[in-house]
């Protein structure tokens, strides 16, 4: 009689109404229901999409950027799928899911407009891909590697080796750098002064030769020296070349300069630092009225 009461109590307890969506009653019971559908679905997609992405994308030779987001692509829609079947089980059709939504947007309006905006943004980031995952980008002061592109924020690793977490609405309504979208190749340009009593010839052919002798540096489109202005105390020189790698363009742009240094030496050009002469007049006697 009392394993008969404690099952009585327990299915009284399960069978408890919390809500009622769309004249369909949430019991306790059909709410666990529900979340171990719904989990059992993410793990499933999680799964799946790992299965994809080792076996079958990898041997397409896919870019990892597209990659990335068939994945994550294939792991959001198999996780809505879940949410619809989960919400079947309990007895709620899709037209209750309005309602939800209903409610979902009243929530909006009381202080979730910056996560529908971040997610908004991630969805665009992951179908019209400005970004994608291995690009170089800058956004304001940051500058680095995407590592991964979340629904709400996006990854970036740091030159300083930092991961920092940028909310993807950010990279919709702000400037953004990517140094590698489309063509990967930028252009560096290096700019020094040298003597006015340098022989232009031999300035031009130095920094030519820098260049050249640079096993990172592009041969086509060749790099050129420009003479760019007249400075105080030195001809503005620019050497502009290109690079096919924007993550090592800090990097290249550092061995330039120090080959510049040495090149100059050998061949006696000058960099000169700014100089002011200072005339200085001698005194000039005051006359006074008792004189």
């Amino acid at each position: 009689m009392t394993e008969n009461v404690l099952f009585e109590r327990i299915k009284l307890f399960f069978d408890f109404k919390l809500f009622t969506v769309n004249q369909t009653p949430i019991t306790i019971s059909s709410l666990i229901l529900f979340l171990f559908l719904f989990i059992a679905f993410l793990i499933a997609s999680k799964i799946l999409t790992r299965t994809l992405g080792k076996r079958v994308l990898t041997r397409l030779n896919i870019d990892e950027g597209t990659r990335y987001n068939l994945e994550r692509i294939t792991q959001y829609i198999l996780g809505i799928i879940g949410a619809i079947i989960a919400f079947q089980f309990i007895g709620i059709d899709l037209s209750g899911l309005a309602v939800i939504f209903g409610l979902l947007s009243v929530g909006i309006g009381f202080g979730l407009q910056n996560v529908t905006s971040n997610f908004v943004a991630g969805l665009i980031l992951l179908l019209e891909r400005p970004i994608k995952v291995g690009d170089r980008v800058s956004i304001g002061e940051t500058e680095g590697d995407v590592l991964a592109i979340n629904l709400r924020s996006t990854t970036i690793r740091s030159i300083d080796n930092i991961a920092i977490i940028v909310p993807n609405s950010d990279f919709i309504s702000s400037n953004v750098t990517n140094w590698s979208y489309g063509d990967k190749k930028v252009r560096l340009n290096v700019e020094v002064g040298v003597s006015y009593n340098s022989d232009l010839e031999t300035v031009l052919r130095c920094l030519k030769e820098v260049a050249i002798e640079n096993n990172k540096v592009m041969k086509k489109p060749k790099p050129e020296v420009h003479l760019t202005a007249f400075g105080d105390s030195s001809w503005n020189m620019k050497l502009r070349c290109w690079v096919s790698d924007p993550k090592e363009y800090r990097r290249i742009a550092s061995d330039l300069n120090c080959a510049i240094v040495h090149k100059f030496r050998q061949n006696n050009v000058e960099i000169p630092f700014p100089q002011r002469d200072l005339h200085v007049r001698s005194s000039i006697p005051l006359k006074t009225s008792g004189s």
